[in-house]
């Protein structure tokens, strides 16, 4: 489903070096010609300082050990960059790795820069060659000793990166980055769920990023402690139907706008494509002899319960056969599959082996769960409120200053 692939979107709000994993998934899913995919590792490397590892892709790709004259030339030039930004940091390198001198440096950034430059006589241009120095020690892939001289750096550096502008960018640069931390940890699941659905963030996304959506989707539908986010999420898809949609959104939207239950199945068997083609979502652990997708199982089981759960709330005496083909089961699988939801108390009603038939019950609205319901986001709702406007008074206090 090379249709659906995100790859050149992601790529516009990741570094270069983030855009690697994507290819290496890409390639290993051949959802595009081989030599597409080194060509774009070549053009990406093309931007770095990691001449050798382009010179490498460059042999594999012609199947030669001769390299072109460019990136030869390339090569030397980074050398000699690397020894003039070695000579230009040098006095701000040996004072940070030096542990007892570090210590001497307060949280007052002023304070800071005036004792380097009386005792040390390291002056805004020594920090500025820090941070070239962090910038080029991460163009070669040294990314553990950029962050060490990144962190300095900020503690040092006087410069304002708090225009509105900047803020946008920087929230939608943060989202696409930490797609990377969100599915590859046990509570990212709840993570992405409490930062994309943050104001300030939702917007950014209906502003920049609507392919976002698709992560969010997901995140909602295969945590089931976060149900109560599906109506604000259902609202955003729909508003953004026109500027983004994929099966995943469209899937939701079929079920919980539209209740197209046909719309919905076909939508569904479209979801595991998308998933298993997706670098993010597609996450393949080895398990004995046999490779599994767990995201992807787990999101097609409670995409089933969703279409199950919905359908029945506007039936009372539901055809079990009819209901097999909307899960895209067949008949035993659907009975076998209802069954233990009757019988571990997730599903109030009975089944008619005679008729073939799933008999619901009739549950009167219970008006204080409603109640309960409805307040349950409204103490995360109240923080980010007073944050919003503790935030500006508080930068405003001490810009007077």
């Amino acid at each position: 489903m090379a249709e659906h692939d995100l790859t050149a979107l992601m790529a516009a709000q990741l570094d270069r070096h983030l855009v690697f994993p994507l290819l290496e998934f890409l390639q290993e899913r051949q959802l595009h010609p081989d030599g597409e995919i080194l060509e774009a590792k070549i053009r990406l490397l093309n931007g770095t300082n990691m001449v050798d590892y382009a010179m490498d892709i460059h042999k594999s790709l012609h199947g030669t050990d001769d390299v072109p004259a460019d990136m030869v030339a390339r090569r030397a030039e980074v050398l000699a960059r690397l020894k003039s930004l070695d000579s230009a940091a040098a006095p701000i390198v040996a004072f940070l790795q030096n542990p007892q001198l570090v210590q001497e440096l307060r949280p007052d950034k002023q304070y800071n820069i005036h004792m380097l430059q009386e005792r040390f006589q390291i002056g805004p241009d020594q920090i500025e060659a820090l941070y070239q120095y962090a910038k080029f020690q991460f163009e070669c892939g040294n990314y553990s000793g950029a962050a060490d001289y990144l962190y300095q750096y900020r503690a040092l550096c006087t410069t304002n990166f708090s225009s509105p502008l900047n803020q946008l960018q920087n929230r939608i640069w943060l989202m696409h980055w930490a797609l990377f931390i969100f599915f590859n940890h046990e509570n990212g699941r709840n993570g992405i769920i409490d930062l994309f659905f943050q104001d300030r963030y939702l917007n950014a996304i209906q502003t920049n990023a609507p392919h976002l959506l698709r992560y969010l989707a997901t995140a909602v539908v295969v945590n089931k402690r976060r149900r109560n986010m599906l109506k604000e999420l259902i609202k955003v898809i729909h508003q953004e139907q026109h500027s983004y949609k994929d099966p995943i959104t469209e899937f939701l939207e079929c079920l919980y706008v539209n209740y197209d239950f046909d719309g919905a199945q076909q939508k569904l068997q479209q979801c595991e494509q998308v998933i298993l083609n997706d670098p993010f979502l597609g996450k393949r652990i080895q398990e004995g002899n046999f490779i599994t997708v767990p995201l992807r199982d787990e999101f097609l089981e409670n995409a089933r319960l969703f279409i199950f759960e919905t359908y029945c709330r506007i039936h009372r005496c539901i055809d079990i056969s009819k209901l097999a083909e909307k899960l895209n089961m067949n008949y035993d699988e659907a009975e076998s599959w209802i069954m233990n939801l009757v019988r571990n108390s997730k599903l109030d009603a009975r089944i008619d082996s005679v008729s073939g038939t799933l008999i619901m019950a009739t549950n009167p609205v219970n008006v204080h769960e409603q109640i309960i319901e409805s307040l349950k986001g409204l103490n995360m709702r109240t923080f980010m409120l007073a944050k919003n406007i503790v935030e500006p008074a508080q930068a405003a206090q001490q810009a007077a200053r």
